[in-house]
């Protein structure tokens, strides 16, 4: 912080700035390592250390934790890694203007004292891998662009396309942030003429999938229980969907499962209002026969059901999107969206086994309170956030300069990934939509270097 203050006096904004990122990263390791751990983090490093798959999510997450947890065992190492690719990514903004302000510098110490920096880089998350992932691909794909004259910068795009085929391993709408990187490389190739700048667009789409699918094959792990449905992600999305238009919709007759279970159909019917919520989908498993009942019909008919309540219930099904997408983009009741996460939980026997200690300590109680502190201000808010990210948007649009269309494209896919949950989401968990928090931040960040309106005609 002296030093922040000896580049102060010498007038030098950038180099501020870049001083309050690196504090910044370690203020942040300091209160977080080895990690925070939810039943997710417990899981994917059991499965990382095992080999043997234990869930539907993308194996990618425990992949990359397993490679850090060959170095050093627990989750520290991988914490570090992660939240210093963010940060490393904001310090590198200051070269992509040619001027800074102390303006940018001030919004960077209050942005890292946010819970979505100061906390939740310390969690274990796929959603914030996923996140740093995407920020840095798209940092490093304005530094390419900002350089790019006759010869493209190969360094910077082999990073980007690195990051961002990981980020959509890790989160499979992530590939909209993917196509919106592939737009934007098109768009910075269009002074060669429309034919290289196609080249360049779909090439970026093919070298990401090719690299996606390569990295998926070897990261898929070697064992896969025999009770585990890998297609269980949709059907979850199916089951929510059937049992929450029947709640909107009284009247909805569930056919296509009774063709083949009338009792199934019966039991669901009867039961639907009853076991459905918006919040989250984790309540239809609440009645042990319910669950069973659901699980047991066959996948044909479900897929079937689903189907038709889409084409000739569409207001029954509109409404129960339009409800869900409600919670998890507004969160009207933040605390029952699993705002943060502290300490370690988990199966005490996989925990155990992990050699992690469970529980919460003192420090993360205190970060957890820390937290708490900005429940229902316009901080923990999506909302605050998308509103933040148009507005940028619009500011960056006023100058236009290579980099910033980069920013544009990173802003703009960040709120079309945000829309995606209206057909996805299962539940109202803010860690979702976590993207959109932090692209607005570092948006904010880079507009802030070197103000639009500040620049003279």
């Amino acid at each position: 912080m002296g030093e922040a203050v000896q580049e102060r006096r010498k007038g030098d904004p950038g180099g501020a700035f870049r001083i309050a990122m690196a504090v910044g990263l370690l203020l942040t390791l300091a209160a977080n390592v080895p990690g925070q751990m939810s039943l997710d983090s417990v899981v994917a490093l059991t499965e990382a250390r095992t080999g043997v798959r234990q869930t539907w999510a993308p194996a990618v997450s425990s992949w990359i934790l397993k490679l850090f947890d060959h170095l050093v065992a627990g989750t520290g190492l991988y914490v570090t890694a992660s939240a210093a690719l963010l940060f490393f990514s904001l310090m590198s903004l200051t070269s992509l203007r040619p001027r800074s302000t102390w303006l940018a510098a001030g919004l960077g110490v209050l942005m890292i004292l946010t819970p979505q920096i100061l906390l939740y880089q310390g969690i274990v998350w796929r959603d914030v891998l996923f996140a740093n992932l995407t920020i840095a691909g798209f940092v490093m794909l304005a530094h390419a662009a900002k350089a790019w004259e006759g010869r493209p910068p190969i360094l910077p795009l082999a990073g980007a396309l690195v990051c961002l085929a990981l980020a959509a391993l890790a989160r499979q709408n992530g590939l909209i942030l993917v196509v919106a990187a592939a737009a934007v490389l098109a768009w910075t190739a269009r002074k060669g003429g429309w034919r290289p700048a196609l080249a360049w667009g779909l090439g970026a789409l093919v070298a990401a999938g090719v690299l996606a699918l390569g990295v998926d094959h070897i990261a898929r792990p070697a064992k896969t229980p025999a009770k585990l449905r890998l297609n269980a992600a949709s059907l979850i999305l199916e089951h929510y969907d059937i049992v929450g238009a029947k709640a909107h919709h009284p009247r909805l007759k569930l056919k296509e499962i009774g063709k083949v279970d009338p009792a199934a159909q019966a039991l669901i019917e009867a039961q639907a209002a009853k076991m459905y919520t918006p919040t989250r989908v984790d309540t239809l498993d609440l009645d042990e026969t319910f669950r069973k009942t659901l699980w047991h019909v066959p996948d044909a008919a479900m897929h079937a059901q689903w189907r038709r309540i889409i084409v000739h219930y569409p207001a029954a099904y509109l409404l129960q999107r339009a409800d869900v997408f409600r919670w998890t983009f507004l969160t009207p009741k933040l605390e029952l969206c699993l705002p943060a996460q502290v300490g370690v939980s988990g199966p005490q026997a996989m925990v155990d086994k992990l050699g992690v200690q469970s529980g919460v300590d003192i420090q993360d109680q205190g970060l957890a309170d820390y937290a708490r502190k900005f429940y229902g201000t316009p901080v923990y808010s999506h909302l605050t956030w998308a509103l933040v990210a148009v507005a940028v948007i619009v500011l960056l649009l006023r100058r236009r300069d290579p980099a910033d269309w980069v920013f544009i494209a990173l802003l703009g896919g960040s709120l079309a990934f945000t829309a995606s949950f209206a057909v996805i989401s299962v539940a109202c968990d803010y860690r979702y939509l976590y993207l959109l928090d932090l692209a607005a931040m570092v948006g904010v960040l880079y507009t802030a270097l070197d103000p639009p309106r500040w620049r003279k005609a």
